[in-house]
């Protein structure tokens, strides 16, 4: 952490004299050997010393973070940044199914009841990835949660009119996201083309 402070002081001294770009954090890593008085032996510990640059108002701040393994061979670089950080990221991926598809919602009295709601938070999640892979590649949405799609392209205020052979959906004409509600569906039904339809009063 000393080394980090010391590296992190002298970017910004070079970055305040021109001689550099502004740093938000700095970051170092090391290991160590470690045993509690729990543990049967000492075992490895890697070390992220980070030291946030902070602002004006805010000082640096310290961010270390430690990670105790079994590991031997990655260098304490590889072993957080792509081992531990890849299993935070299934974490993150498990959250959203979670939190933004409500998977938790299994407070009925039957197994089956459960079941099911759980079965279709899954089928909702597997629409969304799909949504994400043919829909959504190239836009502001590709790597969007999805409560986030949810807000953006669904929770929309629209004039349906239903006829036997389609439906249409009149958006307002200050609809924020047209262009890429558009986009979308031209992507995901290419043989389809939507035509303007005239703003609705």
């Amino acid at each position: 952490m000393k080394n980090a402070r010391a590296h992190l002081t002298l970017h910004q001294s070079l970055a305040a004299r021109g001689l550099g770009p502004a740093v938000a954090a700095l970051r170092l890593f090391g290991e160590f050997d470690y045993a509690a008085g729990s543990w049967p032996q000492a075992f490895r510990v890697v070390v992220k010393a980070e030291v946030l640059a902070g602002g004006d108002v805010v000082p640096a701040k310290d961010n270390p973070r430690y990670v105790v393994t079994t590991l031997r061979g990655p260098s304490p670089r590889t072993l957080y940044q792509q081992d531990y950080c890849s299993r935070g990221q299934a974490e993150n991926l498990i959250k959203q199914v979670k939190v933004d598809l409500k998977s938790d919602r299994t407070s009925a009295s039957s197994f089956l009841a459960n079941f099911a709601r759980l079965l279709l938070t899954a089928a909702a999640y597997v629409l969304h990835q799909q949504l994400r892979h043919l829909g959504l590649q190239g836009t502001p949405l590709a790597t969007a949660q999805p409560r986030t799609v949810m807000l953006t392209l669904f929770k929309i205020a629209t004039r349906v009119k239903q006829y036997k052979d389609r439906v249409l959906l009149h958006l307002p004409s200050a609809c924020p996201v047209k262009g890429l509600l558009a986009q979308v569906c031209q992507r995901l039904h290419p043989t389809h083309r939507m035509r303007p339809m005239p703003a609705s009063p």
